[in-house]
């Protein structure tokens, strides 16, 4: 892979895994409520399972979901449902105590999402379309892709988990009632609902 390759390569990861998305807004969610260790399971998932999804993309996968609508739609509108359960389960939350009750993803639970996730298809199909099918070391080129887009998964999410559990003590507020909580969460929430909106949207506009 040319130096001109790996530049763009880095780019797209740092673009792909820093802005806000489901993942994103999961890892800070989480920490914020439960601290930075009760998060940690699902920030190593996002690039487990997104390591997986890019390899099987390689595989072929990709290219059946994209070629079977019925399928391709059915992941949407799993991934859309989840989220929308997620986001309403963040808005709900009224007291400090029932954060503990609020919605902690998992290891396996993360990296289920990834395979629900639209903006990690879009992601891994862009980067197995771009940089490892089409090239006579097929295999070399997805080694060096991996690692840079796990990092880089790891990396963003756990910086966002690490801002999520700086504001945790702020964000309790004086008493149990915990205001600054609850709008955090309500926030994140809406955070959410942005992500489904883009996802539908995206999908249409592949479709179209």
């Amino acid at each position: 892979m040319s130096s001109e390759e790996l530049f763009a390569l880095i780019a797209l990861a740092t673009v792909g895994t820093f802005t806000p998305g489901p993942n994103t807004a999961l890892s800070a969610t989480i920490a914020a409520n439960h601290g930075l260790r009760r998060a940690l399971p699902f920030v190593c998932a996002v690039p487990a399972g997104w390591g997986l999804l890019l390899v099987l993309n390689a595989a072929g996968l990709g290219v059946m979901v994209l070629g079977f609508p019925p399928l391709r739609w059915g992941l949407l509108a799993t991934g859309v449902l989840y989220l929308l359960w997620l986001a309403w389960k963040l808005a709900s939350t009224q007291r400090l105590s029932e954060a503990t009750l609020g919605p902690v993803v998992g290891f396996k639970q993360g990296v289920m999402l990834q395979f629900i996730n639209i903006k990690a298809w879009f992601l891994a199909l862009s980067v197995v379309s771009g940089w490892v099918i089409g090239h006579e070391d097929t295999l070399a080129r997805l080694l060096e892709t991996l690692p840079i887009f796990m990092f880089f998964g790891l990396t963003s999410n756990l910086t966002y988990a690490w801002i999520g559990a700086s504001l945790r003590h702020w964000l309790r507020g004086p008493n149990d009632t915990a205001q600054r909580l609850q709008w955090f969460n309500r926030i994140m929430a809406l955070a959410l609902l942005g992500t489904v909106v883009w996802m539908v949207r995206s999908a249409a506009l592949q479709a179209a």
